[in-house]
C-alpha cells in the first residue's frame, strides 16, 4: 500500500515520528531509520522539536516530545490519562501534597499529569516536564521493573543502586529525600498493566519539612492505593500491553 499522502514534508515528518516511536535516536540513527538525507532529517527533527513534538534525552538523542502526550490526553484516547484526573486529585486531597504521573521515555521521565496543592509551599512539576532518570522516587519505580542487564549504564550516574531498585520492587513503592532537588521528598508507586508490565509511576512530592525524612511512612499506603486504582483502569479498559 502506498503510504504517501501526497504532501511530501508531512510524510517525512511522519517518518521521523514513527522512527522515534521505537526508541531514542541520534541524528545518524534517524537518517538510517527514515532513509532521509541527513540535512533533511536534521531540519525536520529540529522543527518538530521547536513545536514540542520531538524532544531530547540527557544524551542529546531525539525522542518523542511532550506535545504528543498533551494531544493524546485531549483526544481522550489514552484510558489512563482520560481517567487519571479524579484519582490524582483524590490522592492530592488525602495527602495534602502535589501529585504527578510520570512515564519513562528512554533516559528521561515525562510528567504526563499533575495536580498541585492549592496553596502553600509545593513541589511544582508541570505537565510535559522532562526529568532525569538518575534521581527521585519516580525514577526508582520506573527502573525497578526493568531487566537488570539494561540498567548498568543508567545506574552509573544514578543516586540509587541496583540493590535499591530490588528493594523497591519487593516493597512495591519507593521514596526519596533530596535526591532530585534539595529540600524535596517524594513517594512513588507503579501503575502496572494486567501482564505486570510497568506503564507509569504515580508520585506525591513536597518539602521535607512536611514529608519528613521518611515520607513513605506517611504516604506510601495512599500512593499505593492510587496506583492500584490506576492499574485497575487499565485492566477494565483492556488497554494494550
Amino acid at each position: 500500500m502506498d503510504e504517501s499522502s501526497g504532501v511530501g514534508v508531512l510524510d517525512k515528518a511522519a517518518a521521523v515520528l514513527a522512527a522515534l516511536e521505537r526508541n531514542p535516536l541520534t541524528l545518524a540513527g534517524l537518517v538510517t531509520a527514515t532513509g532521509l538525507a541527513r540535512p533533511t532529517a536534521h531540519r525536520l527533527a529540529v522543527a518538530l522539536e521547536h513545536h514540542r513534538f520531538v524532544g531530547r534525552d540527557l544524551q542529546g538523542r531525539f525522542v518523542l516530545g511532550p506535545r504528543l502526550i498533551e494531544l493524546a490526553e485531549s483526544a481522550g484516547e489514552d484510558p489512563l490519562l482520560a481517567t487519571a484526573g479524579p484519582i490524582l486529585t483524590r490522592l492530592r486531597d488525602i495527602t495534602g501534597e502535589s501529585v504527578q504521573l510520570f512515564r519513562r521515555q528512554g533516559d528521561i521521565r515525562i510528567c504526563v499529569a499533575s495536580v498541585e496543592r492549592p496553596h502553600g509551599l509545593r513541589d511544582t512539576v508541570p505537565v510535559g516536564a522532562q526529568l532525569s532518570m538518575s534521581a527521585g522516587s519516580a525514577a526508582q519505580v520506573l527502573l525497578a521493573w526493568e531487566e537488570p542487564e539494561k540498567l548498568e549504564k543508567l545506574l552509573d550516574t544514578a543516586s540509587f543502586t541496583l540493590s535499591t531498585l530490588q528493594s523497591v520492587r519487593r516493597r512495591g513503592w519507593a521514596q526519596s529525600v533530596a535526591e532530585r532537588e534539595a529540600g524535596v521528598a517524594s513517594v512513588s508507586a507503579p501503575v502496572l498493566a494486567p501482564s505486570g508490565k510497568l506503564i507509569a509511576a504515580v508520585s506525591v512530592s513536597g518539602p521535607i519539612e512536611r514529608l519528613t525524612r521518611s515520607p513513605g511512612r506517611l504516604h506510601a499506603p495512599a500512593v499505593l492505593a492510587a496506583a492500584e486504582r490506576l492499574s485497575e483502569v487499565l485492566r477494565r479498559s483492556g488497554a494494550p500491553e
